[in-house]
């Protein structure tokens, strides 16, 4: 049937020219992302302007559980498009739809664990986040209003690799630009006409999350064309072939749920670092940085989510010439992408603070400061997670995991804690950029060796 077509690109994995393949996925996918950012930024916007920096800081307590949950959708979402791509590659999409299939019960029974153990631990889980009792009101009225949503944040953030491999980025572009505006609206609507404050800035995202995973069960139930869903058995066969697979989809994915459980820990680390030496204020400040962090990842994130595909299919059709020429596309894309974000929150500091902030908060003009400081990190994050990307396309889990942690946990941490010792407050800023510089020098001079090595044979 034509009309269940939606304009889908025909994608050549196999023998498409790279770069009009690339770029077919990636700004689709960038244009999702973006508005996917915006959502958060002015999520941040609305509770800065209508609740105040309590209502920011609180929101940031709570946001690991959120990171949490994405990272878990993202994991099975690379897992699963990575087996499927190679799969699919082998001519064999029975294998890739049941692949699909796992992917998403088991990762259902995941994320839905999580929401009873926070829906029964509430304030427990928010003092252990690093809440101090003049956030508490605000951080468990955020985390209660956030949980009906984790579910289908879930289902979108797996749905959005497998559709794109599917050979629909426009669709994947659509569901994201419609979850964006629907959380914008009703972001206003609930802070400010009906002043639920931070609770109607979580009912906003539930919502809008509902909306995101309703769109992409109906893709797969209706609209797409190689992927479908596959009834799974239940045997005892069958459910040791599920923990097998998503087994493999976990470690292949991995490096992906470390890198949002990083921004857990950065968020965590960070949110204990800055009220120990700024109080309160200065975790709203650091918030500002968070709430901006996803614009960072989103866009880095675009480029590996956009040559995943690619690598993986020419990977398992064993085309390395192919898979090497969307590594440098992946590269040059990630740098470029990377200097115009910091230049961007260079120059835009005070008025990006200001959006979010009065200047009259003791918050703002900490923030003011510190954000040109962050920004350094977008060029480095941007780089490194295009190779993490590339490692996970081919195979590579444990490569893409030790960088992952190494960025994200062993390097960040102690960046934290002792850069504030050697430079003040303006340590506290460069923790990130300093981990993700240092990430950067590790996997770069790696790949030089490994290449050389390569050539010497």
């Amino acid at each position: 049937m034509r009309s269940r077509n939606l304009d889908r690109d025909r994608l050549d994995f196999a023998d498409g020219k790279i770069g009009p393949l690339f770029r077919a996925l990636f700004f689709p996918t960038l244009i999702g992302m973006i508005f996917n950012s915006a959502l958060t930024i002015i999520d941040g916007i609305f509770v800065g302007q209508g609740v105040g920096a309590d209502g920011i800081a609180a929101v940031n307590i709570v946001a690991p559980i959120f990171m949490i949950a994405t990272g878990i959708g993202l994991m099975f979402g690379i897992g699963a498009s990575v087996v499927a791509s190679i799969r699919l590659s082998e001519q064999k999409p029975k294998s890739a739809r049941i692949i699909m299939t796992q992917a998403f019960a088991v990762g259902l029974l995941l994320v839905g664990l999580i929401c009873i153990v926070c829906l029964a631990f509430t304030r427990p889980i928010v003092h252990a986040l690093g809440c101090s009792p003049q956030l508490e009101s605000n951080a468990v009225s955020y985390l209660l209003g956030l949980l009906p949503g984790l579910l289908f944040l879930f289902i979108q953030c797996v749905g959005m690799m497998l559709i794109r491999l599917d050979g629909s980025p426009k669709y994947a572009m659509a569901v994201q630009i419609v979850v964006a505006i629907v959380n914008i609206v009703l972001d206003w609507y609930m802070v400010f006409p009906l002043g639920w404050g931070v609770m109607g800035a979580a009912l906003a995202t539930s919502i809008a999350c509902a909306v995101g995973g309703l769109m992409v069960l109906v893709y797969f139930l209706l609209l797409s064309s190689k992927l479908k869903f596959y009834r799974l058995k239940l045997s005892s066969t069958s459910l040791l072939l599920t923990l097998r697979n998503t087994g493999y989809m976990i470690k292949i994915g991995f490096a992906t749920f470390l890198t949002e459980l990083a921004m857990s820990v950065m968020m965590l680390t960070g949110n204990y670092m800055f009220i120990s030496i700024l109080g309160e204020a200065g975790v709203a400040a650091f918030a500002i940085a968070c709430y901006l962090f996803p614009v960072v990842f989103s866009i880095s994130n675009a480029v590996a989510q956009s040559t995943t595909p690619i690598i993986s299919f020419n990977y398992g059709a064993h085309q390395m010439t192919r898979v090497g020429r969307a590594l440098r596309v992946s590269l040059f894309t990630a740098v470029v992408c990377g200097v115009v974000v910091t230049g961007c929150l260079w120059i835009g500091a005070t008025g990006i603070v200001r959006l979010f902030l009065n200047p009259q908060e003791s918050a703002y003009g900490l923030a003011v400061d510190g954000l040109p400081l962050f920004a350094l990190c977008a060029v480095f994050f941007a780089i490194n997670i295009a190779f993490i990307g590339y490692y996970q396309s081919i195979e590579k889990a444990s490569v893409s995991t030790l960088y992952t942690l190494l960025r994200g946990i062993l390097l960040l941490v102690p960046c934290f804690v002792l850069l504030p010792h050697l430079f003040g407050v303006d340590g506290l800023w460069l923790a990130i950029p300093a981990a993700e510089l240092l990430t950067c020098v590790v996997i770069s001079l790696r790949y030089v060796r490994q290449k050389f090595r390569n050539q010497s044979k």
